[in-house]
């Protein structure tokens, strides 16, 4: 009998299955946290400009800006610089009044799609499901 130490096919391709499967789990997983945060970035901006957008009304007499090209020109710089959101669309932003709702298209970059991205969406809602939001960032003066 010829004993020799080593391992047989059958564990090489056992260990070798058990890896693919546990990396696969990992690449799902962690794809699922680059969309939260996306959508945490994208949250976080549409908070900002909010608060920009407040001061500005406040510099103003209530006046609302035209759009948010206004916060980084002037005298006063109420933003740094406009960004995109994580999708590399600009903000959508609308004024109804005396209120004004600063939106992200989503991922797909079509408004209204189902998978936009506001203040108060559900986290990780609108990149994970594609599901709708549950409300605006509707902020009124």
């Amino acid at each position: 009998m010829n004993n020799s130490s080593g391992f047989t096919l059958i564990e090489l391709l056992l260990v070798t299955v058990i890896i693919g499967i546990l990396a696969g789990m990992v690449v799902v997983n962690y794809r699922g946290r680059i969309d939260q945060a996306s959508v945490s970035r994208a949250k976080g901006d549409i908070v900002s400009y909010g608060n920009a957008v407040e001061l500005y009304a406040l510099d103003h007499n209530d006046n609302l800006p035209g759009s948010l090209e206004e916060l980084v020109s002037g005298s006063r710089k109420y933003v740094k610089e406009l960004v995109n959101d994580p999708w590399q669309n600009p903000y959508n932003y609308t004024v109804t009044g005396d209120d004004y709702n600063i939106t992200s298209s989503g991922k797909d970059g079509v408004s209204g799609s189902g998978d936009d991205v506001t203040a108060t969406s559900p986290m990780g809602e609108a990149a994970e499901t594609g599901g709708t939001s549950t409300g605006t960032s509707d902020i009124g003066i």
